[in-house]
């Protein structure tokens, strides 16, 4: 299954409290028991609970681009994986795993928000983009893999 949840301030100078992200992300342990993985960067904060069926070696998240400055956690499955990493690599992107979840972050890095329209499974993830300053969260059109999230004045709090 998986779960994800996380934190984005507004205030480019906040800090995501740690404490609260874990145990945000440990209310989700039945979703995924296999291991859990975060991405702090200041004012944002995304964390995983990882069920592990794809790429059970490599596939721990948080997982980033080559040079680190995009990064996903993700919860669900792409049918389609294999054929758009095989695209991808044809354009020059590199994988260090063979996980569905690191096609995502190539895929988002060709195409931006439209990454989702290349995407044939059910999933919820957040993307965070260093260079752009910005969250992208996306689910399957359907639904299937559920994403909540809350707006508050000062942040964004979402969670699977």
């Amino acid at each position: 299954m998986c779960g994800i949840a996380g934190i984005c301030m507004r205030d480019p100078d906040a800090r995501v409290d740690e404490n609260l992200l874990r145990r945000m992300t440990t209310s989700l342990r039945h979703r995924g028991p296999d291991g859990d993985g975060f991405l702090l960067r200041g004012n944002v904060g995304l964390g995983n609970r990882r069920l592990s069926i794809i790429d059970l070696a490599g596939g721990d998240q948080p997982i980033y681009n080559e040079d680190g400055t995009v990064g996903i956690v993700f919860n669900g499955e792409i049918y389609n994986y294999i054929e758009l990493m095989a695209s991808l690599a044809a354009r020059g992107h590199r994988f260090a795993t063979k996980s569905d979840t690191e096609c995502v972050v190539h895929l988002y890095e060709e195409y931006g928000e439209g990454c989702v329209n290349h995407l044939r499974g059910m999933f919820a993830f957040a993307i965070w983009d260093e260079k752009r300053r910005s969250v992208l969260l996306a689910r399957d059109r359907l639904g299937i893999k559920p994403l909540f999230y809350w707006v508050g004045d000062d942040r964004l709090v979402f969670a699977s």
